[in-house]
């Protein structure tokens, strides 16, 4: 009897296992939820970081130069590592970039 009374209490229900699943569930909803700002506050730190570099690079241009350029024209000069994919400069009579249509920083508020 002793045997068959230890046998039958080991393990875990379907209920009890079905109740651990479910609050798994829930907890990772919450988890899903909570995170998934991350990328897009992500995303509008890199847009102003990248308006940002392109402006002082500009104005490093326009001090050798005494005139402001194109993004292409400041990675020529040495001035950005790369040419950004984000921003252009559409007015060359002062320093402002402005966001590439149809691209992340366009979308960023």
């Amino acid at each position: 009897m002793r045997a068959r009374t230890e046998n039958a209490e080991a393990g875990f229900t379907l209920v009890e296992l079905l109740v651990v699943i479910v609050i798994l569930g829930i907890l990772s909803a919450i988890v899903v939820f909570s995170v998934s700002g991350i990328n897009d506050k992500g995303q509008g730190v890199a847009c102003k970081a990248d308006k940002a570099t392109i402006q002082t690079a500009e104005e490093a241009y326009f001090a050798n130069n005494n005139k402001y350029a194109t993004v292409e024209d400041l990675y020529k000069a040495g001035l950005l590592s790369t040419v950004s994919e984000w921003h252009e400069v559409t007015d060359l009579t002062k320093s402002v970039a402005t966001p590439i249509a149809g691209r992340a920083c366009a979308t960023t508020p």
